[in-house]
């Protein structure tokens, strides 16, 4: 149940994700990612002696924090909002389907892909009914949207694969993420003035969706079941495609009704069966 409660709050957080990264969206992606990273490290700061981990650990930990909201925010730029959202949240189905190949000892149950498949149908439901028209042809920002995907996906799994580090060491990943993301902000795109709207704006970003959502998330996936926590993030895309309406002027639609039904039978499906304790999965 904690585990649970862990995930629906960095889900309840990375709902507005897609939202403020478009309101954002005329600061270079460097510059905002990196901002973004080093302002939601900041509580992590006093508790910088439980930052010791190996540098496996830490590498990895910069894979998923810095090459993945990258990515999020070059496919929110070159592609429609709405529909590189869909690209993006495949992870929740990738983390419930790669459980078994990244975590030896696991093994899918029909639970757990009727309900990512129930959630995943929902999840397209509701953004490529966002728009009433659908897809709005193809689009090079889907690469790094799936791009995206595959990097979140890999990196929460493969947390489980390396040796146990304190939560708090989160907070390391975020702040070497956001140096060197200004880092490449300095070397490779132009100048920005960041005006003081989007600080308020990068403030609430940092400290929330890319700052206790991922302190919640890690500690979710410390205590409870990847593959059951990957169906209940399905209740993302549906919050984040509500927002999103609300900032692109999209208005609702019969699609938003459906898919709430599709993604709550999903969560709920997926998170009944318990197979394996989560001390079978970690190492």
């Amino acid at each position: 149940m904690q585990a649970n409660l862990c995930a629906l709050g960095a889900i309840a957080l990375w709902a507005g994700l897609a939202s403020l990264g478009l309101t954002l969206r005329h600061l270079p992606p460097f510059l905002l990612t990196g901002i973004a990273l080093v302002i939601g490290s900041l509580p992590a700061w006093p508790l910088a002696r439980q930052w010791k981990v190996p540098p496996a650990t830490l590498a990895l930990g910069v894979y998923g924090l810095f090459c993945y909201h990258f990515l999020l925010f070059v496919a929110l730029r070159l592609a429609p909002p709405v529909e590189a959202n869909l690209v993006n949240y495949l992870w929740p189905l990738l983390i419930v389907v790669l459980a078994p190949v990244l975590l030896p000892g696991l093994r899918l149950h029909a639970a757990h892909v009727a309900g990512a498949l129930l959630g995943f149908a929902g999840a397209a439901v509701a953004i490529l009914g966002a728009g009433g028209a659908g897809l709005h042809g193809w689009s090079w920002g889907y690469l790094p949207a799936l791009g995206a995907a595959l990097i979140w996906s890999s990196y929460s799994l493969l947390t489980q694969r390396v040796g146990h580090f304190p939560t708090a060491a989160i907070g390391l990943f975020g702040l070497v993420s956001g140096l060197l993301s200004l880092l490449c902000h300095t070397l490779l795109e132009p100048a920005a003035t960041v005006a003081p709207r989007d600080w308020l704006l990068l403030v609430a970003m940092g400290l929330g969706p890319l700052g206790a959502a991922f302190f919640l998330w890690d500690r979710a996936l410390k205590l409870g079941d990847a593959r059951q926590i990957g169906v209940l993030s399905y209740l993302t895309p549906l919050a984040s495609t509500a927002l999103l309406l609300l900032v692109t002027g999209r208005g609702w639609s019969w699609p938003i009704a459906l898919a709430t039904v599709l993604i709550v039978s999903g969560a709920v499906l997926g998170t009944r069966r318990r197979a394996v304790s989560p001390t079978a999965v970690t190492t």
